[in-house]
């Protein structure tokens, strides 16, 4: 007997689909309705079972087998976990008051009772001074000495030299002298001077010579500006060829290089 579906139910869908199309999606799923009530119903048990067995297994496989140990003479021994040992006991310290010793000046009475002689130095230097005087070791002392760094000399600071300007200068204290005089030089020009090129033309030639006169009393960068290139260049000529030495000029009392100027003047016949 089908428990889902009975007989009246088969001929009651007969009947509702007579002279219809029973390929129809309808007729089918009435017709095979028991079918599917019953797979589910397995279903259902068999989805129940699992989950009811599965904690029952996964209990049986992690159980893990304790080894036994057996010896000769046939007692079975079975290992045991660690056992830790009780923790060692700690004595309490008992910390000892240091020695302490009581300075009292004696009141001064008529009558005193009896006199205590004051603590020695001894007694002083290896107790703490307190009220009462107490027995003890002799207190510790938590001073530590400062700690004295070595003194690292510095160096002083070395001053930068400043650049020396050696540059010649034309505005002096005290300017160049020629050894005995201006007009020693100039008579000397006037004795080298050769007057070859310039006899006969009948006229005065002028002339200007810069020079430097240098810290050792030398002369260079001898330049003759006139506008006569021929008697400038023999002006030139002229002061090169002069023996004698020079002073140097002085700026803020130092010797310095500096601009002379020398002008000459001569009329030919």
């Amino acid at each position: 007997m089908n428990i889902f579906t009975t007989s009246q139910e088969n001929r009651f869908n007969e009947i509702l689909f007579e002279n219809r199309n029973k390929a129809y999606g309808a007729y089918q799923l009435r017709a095979s309705e028991s079918a599917i009530l019953r797979k589910s119903l397995f279903l259902g048990i068999a989805v129940f079972a699992g989950i009811s067995l599965t904690p029952v297994f996964i209990n049986a496989l992690d159980t893990a087998e304790v080894p036994s140990i057996s010896d000769n003479s046939g007692h079975t021994l079975v290992p045991v976990d660690e056992i830790e040992p009780p923790a060692a006991s700690q004595t309490p310290v008992v910390s000892i008051p240091p020695a302490t010793v009581s300075i009292e000046m004696p009141t001064p009475t008529k009558n005193p009772v009896k006199d205590v002689a004051p603590p020695t130095v001894n007694d002083i230097r290896d107790a703490h001074i307190g009220l009462v005087t107490v027995s003890g070791p002799p207190p510790v002392s938590s001073y530590t000495p400062p700690v004295t760094l070595p003194q690292v000399p510095v160096a002083p600071p070395q001053s930068v030299p400043k650049p020396i300007d050696d540059s010649p200068v034309a505005k002096v204290d005290v300017e160049a002298k020629f050894s005995g005089g201006i007009d020693a030089f100039r008579i000397r020009v006037v004795q080298n001077f050769s007057t070859d090129d310039f006899e006969g033309r009948g006229e005065v030639l002028k002339t200007m010579v810069t020079f430097i006169v240098e810290k050792d009393g030398n002369i260079s960068a001898v330049k003759a500006t006139g506008k006569d290139p021929v008697f400038n260049a023999e002006a030139e000529k002229t002061i090169k060829k002069i023996k004698g030495k020079w002073t140097p000029a002085q700026l803020n009392g130092q010797s310095v290089r500096s601009y002379f100027k020398f002008p000459i003047s001569m009329q030919f016949e």
